[in-house]
């Protein structure tokens, strides 16, 4: 728990290199673990492959940088330079004046069309991480950009399952007990919201935000604003 952003997240990244899973994959059941999914709306496009410069393209580069999360809730620090898969992250919590330095890493990549139920097909990509030592929750997030070939409806879907990890300061312990929930359902309305919004306006002649470099080498911090 800190009062400030990170001094040195280089050496944070370093640090949670070292990091190992703080949960098991195959028990995410039972009680105490939540299983979420977000859908959001991002627009629409025409009928079939996703288009040049349309919401589907430019919600995968969002998602890609991580520029959906919301800065006054979470910021990370990532090398830009490093694959995707196996990207560590040093995520930053926000609540209210305190700042909660969390490690997770990118564990898989999502890049397929896929039958659904309706039968219809949809084309998804996206990313997924998995939380390591130390991190406040126990769990994965996978985050996707969904068009449907057949309607030309894009939407981003946040799918999650998650825990309370063991947190060994009693008042950080309190506050997660009592906020915790609250902040996840919150972050997941406001990611979707702020994407969505990014989409709108970069699609119609805004800049396109990026990830801002910090320091000397590849370290930057998203999402920017």
């Amino acid at each position: 728990m800190r009062f400030t952003a990170h001094p040195d997240p280089a050496r944070g990244l370093r640090e949670i290199a070292e990091y190992r899973l703080n949960y098991d994959p195959s028990d995410t059941e039972g009680r105490g673990w939540h299983h979420d999914r977000v859908r959001h709306l991002l627009g629409d496009e025409v009928p079939g492959e996703p288009v040049a410069d349309g919401p589907f393209r430019l919600a995968c580069r969002l998602v890609h940088d991580y520029e959906f999360a919301h800065p006054k809730i979470m910021r990370a620090y990532f090398h830009a330079d490093a694959p995707l898969v196996g990207r560590d992250m040093l995520l930053e919590g926000r609540f209210t004046v305190l700042r909660f330095p969390m490690g997770v890493r990118v564990d898989a990549e999502v890049d397929e069309v896929r039958d659904r139920a309706d039968g219809t097909r949809e084309r998804s990509w996206g990313w997924s991480y998995r939380t390591l030592e130390h991190h406040l929750e126990r769990g994965r997030l996978v985050y996707e950009v969904i068009k449907n070939l057949d309607t030309g409806r894009v939407e981003f879907v946040i799918t999650g399952v998650s825990s309370r990890a063991a947190i060994p300061n009693p008042v950080v312990a309190l506050g997660f007990g009592v906020f915790g929930r609250w902040t996840q359902t919150r972050f997941y309305r406001a990611a979707s919201n702020r994407l969505a919004r990014l989409v709108a306006e970069v699609h119609a002649g805004a800049p396109r935000p990026e990830p801002r470099r910090i320091g000397p080498g590849d370290v930057v911090v998203a999402p920017t604003g």
